[in-house]
């Protein structure tokens, strides 16, 4: 199966679907720029300020939630949050920090082999990471 396809099948199974939460969600395809891949942008009720991009190549399901800017950070907390950050990788499920450029993430990762429902549930938990983060790293942040 493609990336495209895989993709499309993504998209058909995420539009619309609740999770086991009962979470909502709302899937839209943004096409890529010519050397880029097309992905997935999915949103969640009530939870619209941290969407999910989703994306596919060939091992893997990526699934990436932008949380905040290096400018964003308190200069004086940025080692503190760093080293929370790094401890807390570990005992959060299914999901992990990084940092693009400038921009703090969250991601998880599913093997493209997985049906739609284990997207579901990859995504669900990111988004509950998510905010479980923005919660606990709210006070290394400028207001």
């Amino acid at each position: 199966m493609s990336h495209q396809d895989k993709l499309t099948t993504l998209l058909a199974g995420l539009d619309g679907a609740v999770s086991e939460l009962e979470l909502n969600f709302k899937a839209e395809l943004i096409k890529g720029e010519e050397d880029s891949n097309d992905v997935l942008l999915v949103t969640i009720e009530d939870r619209e300020e941290f969407p999910v991009y989703v994306t596919v190549d060939d091992s893997q399901v990526l699934c990436i939630s932008y949380l905040w800017k290096e400018d964003e950070v308190k200069p004086e907390s940025r080692t503190e949050m760093l080293e929370a950050m790094l401890s807390m990788n570990v005992p959060m499920p299914l999901s992990a920090f990084s940092k693009l450029g400038r921009q703090y993430l969250i991601f998880g990762a599913v093997s493209r082999r997985v049906s739609v429902d284990e997207v579901i549930e990859e995504i669900e938990t990111l988004s509950e990471n998510t905010l479980t983060a923005v919660e606990e790293f709210a006070d290394y942040l400028n207001a």
